[in-house]
């Protein structure tokens, strides 16, 4: 892993951010899939009045607001040489590309074969960090979880496949990247997040603004707007900073097949929304699979 170029003297850790990294990994992992999947319930209130570029406008925007007046980012951007400023502007570039594909792929195609799609690049990246025989086990226990879970079905427009499968290599590069924004710990990832938040408005706006229709004079679309941008885009991407800090790329990956798994127990337990024999075969295999995996680089989780 290549070095950055952070020139900004070390701080002393305040009590907050010992407390934050002191928490188990897994526990933000959590904390991610349950907030990743809240996020499209207010988004349901915008599809029907704002376009799908507007919702990822909006998406990004209310997001980059709350890390402004959270982490006043412009204050990274004075500091970022190099490495450093390369990385900000990859990742932000990365979740702006990432969500308006996303939104482009459920448009067009069934919300299941997108989610199948999508975990293909995590899955490939748990498969390249494998080795050990329990490993291997938990990712092939994983892969047919998420198979009974997303019910992966070839249905759709074609040309929908092609920002699906856009969503599913920038969802891995998002991996990549957001373990290298990691590095050093979570909270300087965190930092670094926050800048790569504003360089991912800038990169959406061009294509999104125009689109945000009425949301602009409406106040309830408005406070859905923020709903997604926080439960979207802020407390999962924080949550993952923090668990990316302390598991390898491979670990991570393999603990995202329980959004799928936690999608159905929200639907349960929220909705009553009775799981058929299929999705609970699904949520079974990915909890064993995330119960026998062993982190192979032997970071704290």
């Amino acid at each position: 892993m290549p070095a950055f170029s952070h020139t900004s003297p070390k701080q002393p850790q305040k009590p907050l951010q010992v407390r934050a990294e002191a928490l188990p990994a897994r526990l933000y992992f959590v904390v991610s899939a349950v907030f990743h999947y809240l996020g499209p319930a207010f988004a349901v209130l915008l599809f029907t009045r704002v376009d799908l570029l507007g919702v990822a406008w909006i998406r990004i925007a209310s997001a980059a607001l709350i890390f402004a007046a959270w982490k006043r980012p412009w204050r990274q951007f004075g500091r970022l040489r190099g490495a450093d400023m390369t990385l900000v502007v990859s990742l932000g570039a990365t979740l702006a590309t990432m969500n308006v594909c996303f939104y482009e792929a459920i448009n067009k195609l069934p919300l299941g074969t997108v989610a199948g799609i999508e975990f293909l690049g995590p899955i490939a990246i748990t498969a390249a960090g494998t080795r050990t025989r329990r490993n291997a086990i938990a990712f092939v226990l994983a892969v047919f979880g998420i198979y009974f879970l997303t019910h992966l079905t070839l249905s759709g427009e074609p040309f929908g496949y092609l920002f699906a499968f856009a969503n599913c290599a920038l969802f891995a590069l998002y991996i990549l990247l957001g373990h290298r924004a990691a590095a050093g710990g979570g909270v300087l990832g965190i930092e670094r997040l926050s800048a790569a938040m504003a360089v991912a408005l800038v990169v959406v706006t061009p294509i999104g603004i125009s689109r945000i229709g009425p949301a602009v004079l409406h106040p309830v679309l408005l406070l859905a707007g923020v709903g997604v941008g926080a439960c979207s885009s802020v407390i999962p991407y924080v949550c993952d900073q923090l668990a990316m800090a302390r598991l390898s790329r491979s670990s991570f990956a393999l603990l995202l097949s329980l959004l799928p798994a936690t999608a159905s127990l929200v639907g349960i337990l929220v909705l009553r929304q009775i799981p058929r024999a299929s999705e609970i075969v699904g949520i079974c295999l990915v909890m064993v699979a995330v119960g026998i995996h062993r982190d192979d680089a032997r970071e704290a989780a």
